[in-house]
């Protein structure tokens, strides 16, 4: 393969999957026209359309498709392959892509990265964070991180954190001139700070677990943020009762500024893992940081 059909080619998977142009040239480090140039050379060379360009999208013809389907494994072994060799060199190298819910990454990978960078500075790292559960392989991401319920039971998941629990807290003030909440069904009574995620627009319907009773509350209220951080600043304030990480709210539960109510509905869970696909061989910067980011209950 010549290097400039590799180029062009790579160019061509890259537009197909991203479904932009836009984006595509981003990635690549070249201009839009230069991007456009290159699709049309090899669309001349094959004799076939390979790309329908909209004004608001680009989506592969069928012939596009079927190119994307047979080259997009072998790519991917190639980006493995050169991966590799570029660890022959004395320090690991490569971009390591995450998608973490905000909460993972501000209270368990940030940490350690800051850490892990320094002492390996050929490593880079995209943090993408978003509440949602996301295809890493469709998006192109090395891993993802989340409560270890979420993951997928073909994924590699790592303990990257201790067990957890979101608990429903609420400022005193609100609490003492409120009907009181004695089960999940109480919180209908009640101003509640919604969640809404990011991908699909969707908001959380809070979950709460007692004995072998599982209930899910669709919960209603004055105020939707699509961050813990202004959900626990708008409860801070009065504004209603949170669903938050208990770490989260426990200095401020310790402090009197926050009550927490249904204690005994809200289920412990495994913790968050860094999950991945296990098909995928990976590679040395990868490797490392997944032994960084692991959970040792009894470190030493």
């Amino acid at each position: 393969m010549g290097g400039e059909n590799y180029n062009d080619l790579q160019a061509f998977l890259t537009v197909a999957r991203e479904g932009s142009f836009t984006r595509a040239a981003a990635q690549l480090g070249l201009s839009q026209s230069a991007l456009s140039y290159k699709i049309q050379g090899l669309e001349a060379r094959l004799g076939l359309r390979l790309l329908t360009r909209t004004t608001r999208s680009v989506s592969p013809t069928e012939a596009g498709q079927r190119l994307q389907q047979a080259l997009a494994p072998n790519f991917e072994n190639i980006d493995a392959a050169l991966a590799g060799l570029s660890e022959l060199r004395d320090l690991p190298s490569g971009t390591i892509r995450i998608t973490s819910s905000e909460h993972a990454a501000a209270t368990l990978l940030w940490p350690v990265l800051k850490t892990f960078l320094r002492q390996y500075p050929d490593i880079r790292v995209e943090v993408i964070s978003d509440s949602t559960f996301t295809d890493i392989a469709a998006e192109r991401f090395d891993a993802g991180i989340r409560l270890g319920e979420q993951v997928a039971q073909d994924m590699i998941a790592v303990p990257i954190g201790p067990p957890t629990r979101l608990v429903v807290v609420g400022k005193p003030a609100y609490l003492d001139a409120s009907p009181p909440i004695a089960t999940p069904h109480d919180l209908t009574e009640h101003d509640c700070i919604n969640l809404r995620f990011l991908t699909h627009g969707g908001l959380y319907a809070w979950e709460f677990e007692k004995g072998s009773h599982a209930l899910n509350v669709r919960v209603e209220g004055r105020l939707t943020f699509n961050s813990l951080e202004r959900i626990l600043a708008a409860s801070l304030a009065g504004f209603g009762l949170a669903y938050l990480p208990e770490d989260m709210v426990h200095p401020h539960i310790r402090a009197g500024r926050l009550r927490q109510v249904l204690d005994d509905w809200c289920p412990l869970y495994s913790g968050y893992h860094l999950y991945y696909p296990s098909r995928r061989q990976p590679s040395r910067a990868f490797a490392l940081l997944v032994d960084a980011l692991r959970y040792r209950s009894h470190k030493p």
